[in-house]
């Protein structure tokens, strides 16, 4: 049985296709940011919409290619959070001849942990936990912490990198960075976020990051040229590390992110802030290294296809 999984998120929406013993045919990503002005206007804007439904073209005709038995779109924070769903919904439909499923919190977090969890070698959440795996979205950052199949505790908060770019690091002038105020604003929010969080990152023998945020800085961190999924997969990187280069992104322009040889030009608006998600995060374990893992929420809804 060939099967298709579908992750639409505030910044990216990607698809898998596994073959049937499970073997990747096909990976994509394209960034289309779906949650734009979401948390400012609770609505998908029409220009959004628009550069979605034409990734979900491209990915019908994959899928379509390829002779898909079953296929799972499943919708994450920018859709939950948005008053035309609906008319996301049918456009989804329309084009793919599936519906969207608007994954819960709790459900974004279980397949979050069982991509991350089940696609890295030389991690078990059994001998290496309590295990902490973190995935920084465009509008949402979810903690799930287990030693086991299956977590324990989960919690999803509203800090992505899109939603705190948009909320607190906009430069008040073009062309230059974000302000001290603006930083100091942005770690108030997430650090609220955090303190009201019953999952707690100190309570963690081994954190794993997930996600574009992760793996996007992961290429900074190893000194990548060009995306390289084999490097950045199972990656251990030195906190310290990570919150350095959090600091350079903070300080510097989306212009001058832009011209990073590792950094998507699609992310370079909203990578410091996810880096300061990221940062703050960490801030609170006692862990020296960050687990890196190209296994994410795709993996774990493809496979539950299979399952």
């Amino acid at each position: 049985m060939r099967v298709a999984a579908i992750d639409c998120g505030t910044n990216t929406i990607k698809l898998l296709v596994l073959d049937e013993h499970g073997a990747d045919l096909e990976r994509e990503m394209r960034i289309v940011r779906l949650g734009q002005d979401v948390d400012r206007t609770g609505r998908l804007a029409d220009e959004a919409l628009a550069r979605t439904f034409a990734a979900v073209e491209e990915y019908a005709d994959l899928v379509a290619r390829h002779g898909v038995d079953r296929i799972r779109f499943c919708a994450t924070s920018a859709t939950r959070d948005s008053a035309n769903a609906a008319d996301f919904a049918a456009g989804v439909l329309a084009r793919l001849g599936a519906e969207p499923e608007v994954l819960t919190g709790p459900a974004e977090a279980a397949l979050a942990w069982a991509g991350a969890t089940g696609g890295l070698p030389g991690i078990d959440p059994a001998a290496d936990g309590p295990l902490l795996v973190l995935d920084i979205g465009g509008g949402s950052t979810e903690l799930v912490l287990g030693a086991g199949a299956t977590p324990d505790a989960a919690h999803s908060m509203d800090i992505g990198s899109v939603r705190m770019t948009e909320r607190h690091l906009v430069p008040t002038v073009a062309g230059q960075p974000p302000t001290r105020d603006q930083v100091a604003a942005c770690v108030t929010d997430v650090d609220a976020a955090l303190d009201a969080c019953p999952v707690d990152p100190a309570a963690a023998r081994t954190v794993v990051g997930v996600a574009g945020t992760v793996t996007t800085l992961a290429m900074g961190v190893l000194g990548l040229s060009a995306y390289d999924r084999g490097a950045t997969h199972g990656a251990r990187l030195p906190v310290a590390d990570v919150h350095a280069l959090c600091d350079r992104l903070l300080g510097s322009t989306a212009a001058d992110r832009a011209d990073l040889a590792w950094l998507h030009p699609g992310r370079a608006d909203v990578i410091a802030a996810g880096a300061l998600v990221l940062s703050r995060v960490l801030a609170r374990t006692r862990v020296t290294e960050l687990v890196v893992s190209e296994s994410d929420i795709l993996d774990g809804i493809a496979w539950s296809l299979r399952a």
